[in-house]
Parts: C-alpha cells; structure tokens; sequence
C-alpha cells in the first residue's frame, strides 16, 4: 500500500512540475522554473521507491496514463486550451489501457 502512496505523490508532483513547466514560459520565470525542478525532483524520486514493490510497467503505466489524462484536463480548465472530442476519446483509451494493464497483472 505504501507503494502506491509514493506512485500517487508522484502523479501528483508530476502534475505540479508540467504545469510549472507552463507557467515558466519557457524557464524565463525564475520561480515557476524553480517549481519545475522540485515538481519532477519529487516526481521522479517517489516514482523509483513505488518501483520497490510495484512492477514497471504497472507503475510506469498508471504514472503515465493518470498524469496524461489529468494534465489534458488541467490544459482545459486552468490554462484555458481547447478541448475536443478527440481529445477525450484518446484520454478515454489511455483510461482503458491503463485499467487492462492491471487486470492483466492480478491474474498472475
């Protein structure tokens, strides 16, 4: 269970640095660049101790998949980006993938 506390951290601090990422304009900010480098310090450090009991792919897969699909959203809602149906359906298969993913690993 602590494993994936630490992989939610790092959705979480993954979020934080890719909107800092936006926010830096280009690292031309000094704090929101400041913010990048803690974001994905976080990220990164949470992401390797939730590999002590959660397999890569997994972890890589939940990483990945949940911080692609809530950064699309946060796109939309916070930094005002288009949204489109597309956009949903290619969240919605990630979601999908994501999900396959993990039942494929509880049968084995």
């Amino acid at each position: 269970m602590k494993a994936y506390l630490f992989l939610a951290l790092a959705i979480a601090a993954e979020l934080f640095g890719t909107s800092m990422l936006k926010a830096s304009q280009g690292f031309t900010k000094l704090w929101p660049s400041i913010g990048v480098v803690i974001g994905f310090g976080i990220a990164f450090y949470s992401l390797s101790a939730s590999l002590q009991q959660i397999p890569l792919s997994i972890a890589y897969a939940i990483w990945s998949g949940v911080g692609t699909a809530i950064t699309a959203i946060i796109g939309v809602v916070v930094w005002k980006e288009s949204g489109s149906i597309s956009m949903v359906i290619g969240i919605s298969f990630i979601i999908v993938g994501v999900v396959i993913l993990n039942l494929k690993s509880v049968a084995h």
